[in-house]
């Protein structure tokens, strides 16, 4: 047995037919694995010439549009009229005729004072008056008896003459006493302390049983309109000229009507229902802030505003004409200005520079530098920095637009569902390897 295993040894080995299956098997796998290859390259070759198919860019057709020029400001609500209701008599203050913090009319009783020294006033000018219209008709009797005698010299005429003034001096006594009278009814009046415009009014200053108007003028309430409503904003000078100047050049058009729109957002952000409108703009400027007064008037029917409180003021004073709105990821700025990268119709990019006046949101505003259909540029801007000189566009789609889908995870799946597929060749190989290894 020895001898023969050594002979074995000494030549060499003959090819088992199980052998030559398995490396036939292998050859096989190999073309099938090449062949595979070859097709998918040729799936991702470009129709022409072997080149490569030009990336995808999102791309915003551009489209002229009417764009407001809004200036935000802080502004601060005033009531359009503000009375203070006092007191104009001294006396007793006996009775509060209003609910606090409620809605009042003018000419409305507010509060009343005692007013019987008041009543008493007026009857004492009355009876002075009285007493003056009596003097009147004896003197005015005396000198009409007068006359004939004097024509007749029955009586001289020195007499006569004071007759005459007697009379005179009566017709101002009646005429005082008429005044006195008014006045003691003036100050009766006043007794019954009244709204002297209508608005809301606020606490009341004084109690029942308090001594007002004994040294000057007492205030006793405030009664403030607040519908509509004063916005006092302050605007930069400067701005203010640049405005100017660019609706003189013809660059921006007023917007609308003569009175500029004003929008007022509240504290939580939302916008108030009821737009203002701009009343006036102050013709001097503070020197010490370089900032000019604005006034706006506002509606408050439903007296949700209050007068104090702050809030942000968006005023439309003019418009761009011929204007467009970019995203403003798509803009860049280097040592030439703002620049835009534009896709031309044979897929050509080229950059464009243009003019910002200002920024909308999460777009900025270009005035010029665009036309109407121009393909700009907003994302695969890496693309370009691989070397790609030709680029295939497709409408970009603004992110906070998009709804969320519940078909998109579906879409995403796709790609994974074909990535076994492209896979089979290698599968095929270790399923026929494994198959000659178990021969």
């Amino acid at each position: 047995m020895y001898e023969a295993n050594q002979s074995t040894g000494n030549r060499p080995a003959a090819t088992s037919p199980r052998r030559k299956t398995g490396v036939l098997a292998l050859t096989l796998v190999a073309a099938l694995v090449l062949t595979a290859c070859g097709n998918k390259k040729d799936e991702h070759a470009a129709p022409q010439g072997g080149a490569p198919k030009p990336p995808e860019v999102s791309v915003l057709t551009v489209k002229l549009e009417s764009i407001p020029v809004v200036s935000d400001l802080p502004g601060r609500l005033e009531p359009v009229r503000v009375a203070q209701v006092g007191a104009r008599v001294a006396g007793i203050l006996q009775k509060r005729l209003f609910t606090e913090g409620s809605d009042v009319k003018a000419g409305q009783v507010l509060f009343q004072i005692d007013n019987a020294p008041y009543r008493a006033n007026l009857e004492s000018a009355q009876a002075t008056l009285a007493q003056a219209q009596a003097t009147l008709a004896q003197a005015a009797s005396t000198a009409r008896r007068y006359k004939p005698l004097v024509e007749a010299n029955a009586i001289s005429k020195q007499e006569y003459d004071v007759a005459v003034a007697n009379e005179k001096a009566a017709q101002a006594q009646v005429a005082a006493g008429k005044a006195g009278v008014t006045n003691a009814n003036i100050n009766l009046g006043y007794a019954s302390v009244t709204a002297p415009i209508s608005g809301r009014i606020g606490r009341s200053l004084v109690t029942e049983g308090a001594l007002v108007g004994q040294s000057g003028v007492t205030e006793l309430a405030v009664i403030q309109q607040i519908n509509p409503l004063y916005v006092n904003v302050t605007q930069s000078s400067s701005e203010i000229l640049r405005m100017r100047e660019a609706l003189k050049s013809g660059k921006l058009a007023k917007a609308g009507d003569n009175a500029a729109k004003v929008i007022v957002y509240t504290d939580d952000g939302k916008p108030y229902p009821h737009p203002g409108k701009l009343l006036f703009t102050d013709l001097t400027v503070d020197p010490a802030t370089g900032q000019v007064s604005v006034r706006a008037e506002l509606p408050n029917p439903e007296n949700l505003l209050l007068p104090g409180m702050y809030v942000r003021v968006h005023i439309q004073e003019a418009q761009v004409e011929n204007a467009v709105l970019v995203p403003q990821q798509a803009v860049t700025r280097n040592e030439k200005g703002n620049t835009v990268m534009v896709v031309a119709a044979d897929g050509s990019v080229s950059p464009r520079p243009v003019q910002i006046s200002q920024s909308k949101g999460t777009n900025w505003v270009v005035s010029e530098g665009l036309k109407e259909g121009d393909q700009v540029m907003v994302d695969g801007f890496i693309k370009l920095g691989m070397g790609a000189t030709h680029v295939t566009p497709v409408p970009w789609k603004n992110p906070s637009d998009k709804a969320a889908s519940p078909a998109a995870p579906a879409a995403g799946a796709a790609p994974q569902a074909a990535a076994p597929a492209a896979d089979k060749p290698a599968a095929a190989a270790d399923a026929a390897g494994n198959a000659a290894a178990s021969k």
